[in-house]
């Protein structure tokens, strides 16, 4: 019963440990190169844009994130966060399940994953900037 506890106490901390070390591996395999363009890191992608964009349509991505990837009631896809790596840990096991579901390898391939990951890289981020909303301003400006 004691390692059945401990299990439960550490399990929080799989994913975050799993992201980190997929993490990690993709930043040592791919060269150093400027990260001040998006057009730059979307190129770093392995996939292939077009046919990720079918998929994100087919297994309904957009459904939860919105078909800018950045709107709806999933988590926000734009701008992406993740390496190619983390994104596909993510998508096979995410931190909470009962909000999206888990896609195994029989169901989406690592390509496949990396093809949705290359389509979500070329979606431009609409989201203006803070300092460009006027209520934003004047609601800082009241709180110091």
């Amino acid at each position: 019963m004691i390692k059945l506890s401990m299990f439960k106490l550490f399990r929080p901390l799989t994913l975050p440990s799993a992201l980190l070390l997929a993490a990690a591996a993709a930043h040592a395999q791919t060269p150093a190169t400027p990260s001040n363009s998006n057009a730059a890191s979307a190129s770093s992608t392995t996939g292939n844009a077009s046919h990720g964009k079918e998929l994100f349509v087919k297994y309904s991505c957009y459904a939860c994130h919105g078909f800018s990837g950045q709107n709806g009631n999933g988590a926000r896809l734009v701008p992406m966060k993740f390496p190619e790596a983390g994104f596909i840990a993510y998508v096979r096991n995410p931190p909470r399940p009962n909000q999206m579901p888990s896609f195994s390898p029989k169901v989406l391939a690592d390509k496949d994953l990396a093809d949705i990951y290359a389509y979500i890289r070329t979606l431009p981020d609409s989201s203006p900037p803070a300092g460009s909303i006027p209520i934003l301003n004047q609601i800082l400006s009241r709180n110091p």
